[in-house]
Protein backbone atom coordinates (compact mmCIF):
# COMPACT_ATOMS: atom_id res chain seq x y z
CA UNK A 1 0.00 0.00 0.00
CA UNK A 2 1.80 3.22 -0.77
CA UNK A 3 1.95 6.51 1.92
CA UNK A 4 1.10 9.27 1.07
CA UNK A 5 2.77 12.13 1.60
CA UNK A 6 1.46 15.70 3.51
CA UNK A 7 1.89 17.88 0.91
CA UNK A 8 2.36 16.05 -2.47
CA UNK A 9 -0.09 13.31 -2.38
CA UNK A 10 -0.36 13.02 -6.37
CA UNK A 11 0.65 8.62 -6.62
CA UNK A 12 -0.43 8.54 -10.58
CA UNK A 13 -2.73 4.91 -10.57
CA UNK A 14 -3.25 5.16 -7.31
CA UNK A 15 -5.62 2.40 -6.45
CA UNK A 16 -7.03 3.62 -2.97
CA UNK A 17 -8.93 6.48 -4.35
CA UNK A 18 -10.83 7.60 -7.49
CA UNK A 19 -9.01 9.07 -10.08
CA UNK A 20 -9.09 12.94 -9.30
CA UNK A 21 -10.79 12.77 -5.97
CA UNK A 22 -8.20 15.77 -4.54
CA UNK A 23 -7.41 18.38 -6.81
CA UNK A 24 -4.55 20.71 -6.07
CA UNK A 25 -6.00 24.06 -5.92
CA UNK A 26 -3.23 25.92 -4.51
CA UNK A 27 0.35 25.41 -2.97
CA UNK A 28 2.52 27.99 -1.40
CA UNK A 29 5.81 27.62 0.47
CA UNK A 30 7.15 30.61 2.20
CA UNK A 31 10.25 32.45 1.02
CA UNK A 32 10.44 34.95 4.03
CA UNK A 33 9.20 35.10 7.15
CA UNK A 34 5.20 36.20 6.77
CA UNK A 35 2.51 36.83 9.04
CA UNK A 36 -0.51 34.77 7.66
CA UNK A 37 -0.93 32.56 4.09
CA UNK A 38 -4.39 33.33 1.85
CA UNK A 39 -6.13 31.02 -0.65
CA UNK A 40 -8.50 32.91 -2.35
CA UNK A 41 -10.71 32.65 -5.61
CA UNK A 42 -11.15 29.15 -4.26
CA UNK A 43 -13.91 27.86 -6.79
CA UNK A 44 -17.14 26.15 -5.62
CA UNK A 45 -17.07 22.96 -7.62
CA UNK A 46 -15.80 20.73 -4.75
CA UNK A 47 -18.20 18.91 -2.06
CA UNK A 48 -15.16 19.85 0.88
CA UNK A 49 -12.03 21.66 0.84
CA UNK A 50 -8.64 20.08 2.33
CA UNK A 51 -5.80 22.49 3.53
CA UNK A 52 -2.27 20.26 4.03
CA UNK A 53 0.64 22.36 6.06
CA UNK A 54 4.36 21.42 7.26
CA UNK A 55 4.99 24.94 8.84
CA UNK A 56 6.60 26.02 12.36
CA UNK A 57 6.54 29.92 13.98
CA UNK A 58 9.30 32.87 15.27
CA UNK A 59 7.85 33.08 18.30
CA UNK A 60 8.94 31.71 21.95
CA UNK A 61 7.31 28.71 23.22
CA UNK A 62 4.76 26.62 21.10
CA UNK A 63 1.30 28.70 19.51
CA UNK A 64 -1.25 27.79 17.86
CA UNK A 65 -2.43 28.29 14.04
CA UNK A 66 -5.39 29.69 13.45
CA UNK A 67 -7.72 29.85 10.12
CA UNK A 68 -10.71 32.62 8.92
CA UNK A 69 -12.48 32.47 6.54
CA UNK A 70 -13.95 35.12 3.54
CA UNK A 71 -12.26 37.61 5.72
CA UNK A 72 -14.43 37.79 8.56
CA UNK A 73 -13.10 39.01 11.73
CA UNK A 74 -16.17 39.22 13.95
CA UNK A 75 -16.89 37.01 16.59
CA UNK A 76 -18.45 33.89 14.45
CA UNK A 77 -16.36 30.78 15.44
CA UNK A 78 -15.93 28.46 17.77
CA UNK A 79 -13.71 25.98 18.70
CA UNK A 80 -13.05 22.47 20.58
CA UNK A 81 -9.77 20.94 20.93
CA UNK A 82 -8.07 17.81 22.42
CA UNK A 83 -4.38 17.95 23.08
CA UNK A 84 -0.89 15.79 24.36
CA UNK A 85 2.57 16.03 24.78
CA UNK A 86 3.30 13.07 26.12
CA UNK A 87 3.66 14.37 29.90
CA UNK A 88 0.49 16.18 29.76
CA UNK A 89 -3.33 16.24 28.49
CA UNK A 90 -5.64 18.39 27.54
CA UNK A 91 -9.38 20.08 26.51
CA UNK A 92 -11.25 22.77 25.83
CA UNK A 93 -13.57 24.86 23.98
CA UNK A 94 -14.08 28.61 22.94
CA UNK A 95 -17.22 30.23 21.39
CA UNK A 96 -17.28 33.81 20.32
CA UNK A 97 -14.20 34.30 19.01
CA UNK A 98 -12.80 35.88 15.88
CA UNK A 99 -11.06 32.83 14.04
CA UNK A 100 -10.94 29.03 14.29
CA UNK A 101 -8.54 27.25 15.46
CA UNK A 102 -6.20 24.15 14.29
CA UNK A 103 -5.00 22.34 17.54
CA UNK A 104 -3.23 23.61 20.26
CA UNK A 105 0.34 24.48 20.80
CA UNK A 106 0.62 22.49 16.92
CA UNK A 107 3.51 24.67 15.59
CA UNK A 108 7.02 24.39 17.20
CA UNK A 109 8.96 27.59 17.41
CA UNK A 110 12.27 25.43 17.72
CA UNK A 111 14.95 25.90 14.46
CA UNK A 112 14.41 23.68 12.15
CA UNK A 113 11.67 21.74 13.38
CA UNK A 114 8.09 21.93 11.64
CA UNK A 115 4.72 20.54 12.58
CA UNK A 116 2.71 19.30 10.17
CA UNK A 117 -1.26 18.98 10.15
CA UNK A 118 -4.30 17.94 7.66
CA UNK A 119 -7.38 19.93 7.96
CA UNK A 120 -10.94 18.97 6.27
CA UNK A 121 -13.60 21.89 5.38
CA UNK A 122 -16.88 19.92 4.81
CA UNK A 123 -19.52 21.43 2.74
CA UNK A 124 -17.51 24.80 2.37
CA UNK A 125 -19.65 25.84 -0.61
CA UNK A 126 -23.34 25.05 0.49
CA UNK A 127 -25.26 28.10 1.21
CA UNK A 128 -27.56 26.35 3.70
CA UNK A 129 -25.54 25.55 6.72
CA UNK A 130 -22.79 26.42 9.00
CA UNK A 131 -19.30 25.38 8.01
CA UNK A 132 -17.53 23.14 10.00
CA UNK A 133 -13.70 21.91 10.06
CA UNK A 134 -11.90 19.17 11.59
CA UNK A 135 -8.12 19.22 11.77
CA UNK A 136 -5.25 16.97 13.44
CA UNK A 137 -1.65 18.62 13.70
CA UNK A 138 1.32 18.11 15.70
CA UNK A 139 5.11 17.88 15.80
CA UNK A 140 8.03 16.06 17.30
CA UNK A 141 10.85 18.06 18.65
CA UNK A 142 13.28 14.82 19.78
CA UNK A 143 11.36 13.45 21.80
CA UNK A 144 8.76 16.05 23.00
CA UNK A 145 5.97 18.25 21.31
CA UNK A 146 2.26 18.16 21.08
CA UNK A 147 -0.32 16.51 19.24
CA UNK A 148 -3.83 18.21 18.66
CA UNK A 149 -7.40 17.23 17.41
CA UNK A 150 -9.69 20.07 17.11
CA UNK A 151 -13.25 21.24 15.33
CA UNK A 152 -14.50 24.22 14.47
CA UNK A 153 -17.57 25.86 13.48
CA UNK A 154 -17.70 29.33 11.30
CA UNK A 155 -21.17 30.62 11.94
CA UNK A 156 -21.58 31.89 8.47
CA UNK A 157 -24.19 30.52 5.58
CA UNK A 158 -22.03 32.08 3.10
CA UNK A 159 -19.50 29.82 0.37
CA UNK A 160 -16.39 29.92 1.61
CA UNK A 161 -14.09 31.78 -1.07
CA UNK A 162 -11.16 32.77 0.79
CA UNK A 163 -9.16 30.94 3.66
CA UNK A 164 -6.26 32.61 5.78
CA UNK A 165 -4.22 30.56 8.21
CA UNK A 166 -2.26 32.69 10.72
CA UNK A 167 -0.09 31.99 13.40
CA UNK A 168 -1.99 33.83 16.61
CA UNK A 169 1.38 35.76 18.02
CA UNK A 170 3.89 34.98 15.61
CA UNK A 171 5.18 34.53 11.87
CA UNK A 172 5.52 31.56 9.74
CA UNK A 173 9.31 31.49 8.99
CA UNK A 174 11.07 30.37 5.43
CA UNK A 175 9.76 26.78 3.95
CA UNK A 176 6.80 26.39 6.14
CA UNK A 177 4.52 25.31 3.06
CA UNK A 178 0.47 24.79 2.95
CA UNK A 179 -1.37 23.19 -0.05
CA UNK A 180 -5.07 23.20 -0.75
CA UNK A 181 -6.98 20.84 -2.23
CA UNK A 182 -10.73 20.51 -3.63
CA UNK A 183 -12.13 17.03 -2.97
CA UNK A 184 -15.18 15.78 -5.04
CA UNK A 185 -18.13 14.21 -3.72
CA UNK A 186 -18.78 10.20 -4.55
Amino acid sequence: MPILGIIASAISGNLFAPSGAYDSIATTTVSTATASITFSSIPATYTHLQVRFIASMTASGPDDLKIRFNGDTASNYTRHYLYGSGSTAGAGASASIAFGAIGVNTLPTTASTFGAGVVDILDYANTNKYKTLRALAGYDANGSGYIALSSSLWQSSSAITSIELFPISSTFPQYSSFALYGIKGA
